[in-house]
Parts: C-alpha cells; structure tokens; sequence
C-alpha cells in the first residue's frame, strides 16, 4: 500500500477510534443531566448508565481478540461500527433505563470490537518508519474525544437536548462504517480451525502467560488506573480557581506529548523502555505534587507534568503491541489483553483513588500515582527479564528485550 493512501486509512481507523471513545463520553459529558432524564434512578443506576459500557471488556477482553483474528477484521470492525450506530439511535430515544443499561451492555462489545481490530489494522497499514507515530495517534482516541465532547458535544446537547448528541454520534458511526467498508481490503478467506484450540481458559492461560503479548497490557492497566483516576478526581481536588483549566489542558498535554516527544523517544530507545521512563516521569511529578500543594502553581505544573509523562506511556504502550508481536494474530491477542486489563484500570482506579483520599487526604494523590507507575515500572522489568530467557523464532528489536 502506498504511502499516501496508508495515511489517509489510518485517519480514518483513527476516526473509528474517536467514535468508540464516544460510547463512554457521550454519556459523561452529559452525566449531570441524567437524573432529569431518569428522575426514579438512584446513584447506582445512574452510575452504571456510564460505566456499563465497560464491562464486557472487562470480562471478553482476551477472548474477542481471538474471536476478531478468526472472523476477520474488516468484517468485524464494519459491523461493530454499524451496531455502534444502530444503538445510539434506539439511545437517543431514551428507553426506560433497564432497556437502556441493555443497550449499553450490548454497545460495549461494539466498542470491544472496535478497539481490538482498529490498533492491529493500523500496525499492519503503517509503513514501518511512521508505526510509532500512527500507535501514537491511536493511543490519543479517547482523550481527543473527551476534549472534543467538552468542546462540542455539550454545547450540541444545552441546545438541542441530549438525543441530539447521541443521534450525531450514531451518524458517525454510519459514516464511518460505510467509509471503512470502501477503504479496507477484503477479509482472507475464514480458516477452518477453530476459534478456541483447547479451550477458553487455556487460550486465556496461554496469552497472559507470554511475556511478549501480555507486556503491553500489564504496563497499560497501571495507566489507565492512574489517568481515568487522575482526571476525574485531581481537577476538582485542585480548586475552584483551577478546576476548569486543569479539566481541559490534562489530557491536551498527555496528547501533546504522546504525538512528540513520545515519538522522538521511541524512534531512539524502543516503546517498551519510553513505557518506562514515562512512568519514571510520573513518579518524579508525584514527588513534586507531594511537595508543591501548597503553592496553586506548583500544583499545576506538577500535574501537568503527570498528565504529560502518563502520555508517553499512553502512546509508547499501543506502539509496544507491534514492537513485542511480530504478527497479526499475536496482535490482535495483545490488543485483547489491553482492552481486557485496561478496562480493569479504568473499573478500579477512581474508586480506589477515591477511598484513599477519604480516609488520608489529597496527599493520597501523589502517592497513588507514585505506587502505580512503581508497579508499572516493575511489571515491565519483570516481562523483559522473562523475554530475554525465552528463544524465539522470531526475536523481537533489541530496544524491546
């Protein structure tokens, strides 16, 4: 595939992205008009309404992985897209809210799906000098819809009310469904082998038991632990006269950095070691959250400088799948597992961050992002120290031993 024409492919997957990251914040960023919407829900209810999306990549992470490398991707990713847009029509009628969390339950393995097959599809078009930067534009999905939905989509749902938003965001879907079915080559034929050689558990096993396909998603859940804790919680916890500032330039910087200096780094040392040092960055921002509290700039700058270190983990673990696997289906097994583990960082972070900051305070802050990017950092070390003990027939760069 030519240069040019990979470009515009891997837009437009990325756009797919961008539509996948809405099936949570569509819903988010209308959050605080959801009790007029369902005046009998309770916090619960309500809760769920957001987070239930999350689900089935928490427990059909790994095992959709398996499901897209035999159904094709093409296939896959085009009717998860259309499906995407199906619901978010039946959404923007607002059913009674059991229907509804149904409905959300079913567009989370749309958005499964979608965030399995569109990385590896991604890896496979990049030509090999730009795959850093088109993973690091993948990694930037959700926090570029976040802002996106902040800037637009709230606007679009004051005015027209919120079935405004959610019937956009189905004509998104449709779009780009039907722009990607045009663009994308065919599927091979289906082999047939079948989907799960000895068993679910066993495939399971056999994936986060590999150094090399499960060592992206070890490190990705201690991110998604932090980031989704970190902005949700440090804005507010920041104060009134930085609450609206920090909101908005937190994940610009962690994009800002992931599509520059994470790119530059890993064209230098490898994803895995930028996975690292992001981490490292972290810890050092923690450390000077810790001792700059009390001084509303200090506080600032040391969060930003969170926000931009987790960036290059964010973008340096995306690049890490195909750094560590060298083909699709070893991909694909990889994406699994960080749609798997990161649902379980984005699941567990904020209440774990919030139950800390009850019981000790705001300077519980800098020790979890401290505590989680340690174990980060840890987990990698342990996966290198396991790769490079094991022969391969394919021996992965020398940046990610």
């Amino acid at each position: 595939m030519k240069t040019h024409s990979a470009f515009w492919l891997v837009l437009a997957l990325w756009g797919a992205g961008l539509g996948a990251a809405a099936q949570f914040g569509k819903i988010g960023v209308i959050f605080d008009l959801a009790p007029a919407l369902y005046p009998g829900a309770g916090p619960l209810a309500l809760g769920l309404f957001v987070s239930i999306v999350g689900v089935p990549g928490l427990i059909f992470g790994t095992t959709a992985g398996l499901l897209v490398q035999g159904l094709g991707y093409r296939r896959v990713l085009v009717a998860a897209l259309l499906a995407g847009a199906v619901l978010s029509l039946l959404e923007s009628l607002f059913p009674p809210l059991p229907v509804m969390l149904a409905l959300r339950v079913l567009e989370g393995l749309s958005h499964l799906a979608i965030v399995i097959a569109a990385p590896v599809m991604i890896a496979q078009t990049a030509p090999p000098a730009r795959l850093g930067l088109a993973m690091a534009l993948w990694s930037t999905f959700f926090a570029f819809t976040f802002t996106a939905l902040a800037l637009l989509g709230r606007p679009l749902a004051e005015v027209a009310g919120p079935g405004a938003l959610l019937l956009a965001h189905a004509v998104w879907m449709a779009a780009f469904a039907a722009l990607l079915w045009r663009m994308l080559p065919e599927d091979p034929p289906r082999p047939r082998t079948p989907l799960f050689p000895g068993g679910v558990l066993r495939a399971h096993l056999a994936i986060y038991a590999s150094p090399f396909i499960a060592a992206p998603a070890t490190g990705f859940v201690c991110y998604t632990a932090t980031y989704v804790a970190l902005l949700t919680l440090l804005p507010p916890l920041a104060g009134d006269s930085l609450h609206a500032l920090m909101a908005s330039l937190l994940p610009l910087v962690s994009i800002a950095g992931s599509l520059t200096l994470g790119v530059w780094l890993m064209g230098r040392f490898g994803a895995v070691r930028v996975v690292m040092l992001g981490f490292a960055l972290a810890v050092a921002g923690a450390g000077a959250l810790w001792l700059g509290w009390p001084s509303e700039p200090l506080r600032l700058i040391a969060s930003l400088w969170i926000g931009g270190a987790l960036g290059l983990v964010q973008g340096a673990s995306f690049a890490a799948v195909p750094a560590l696997n060298a083909s699709a289906g070893e991909r694909t097994l990889a994406a699994g597992a960080i749609a798997q583990l990161g649902n379980v960082g984005t699941t567990l972070g904020t209440p774990i961050l919030s139950a800390l900051i009850l019981a000790q305070g705001v300077m519980a802050v800098p020790a979890f992002v401290a505590l989680c990017s340690a174990a980060g950092i840890a987990l990698h070390l342990v996966q290198g120290a396991r790769r490079a003990r094991q022969t391969r027939s394919t021996t992965p760069p020398p940046a990610c031993q």
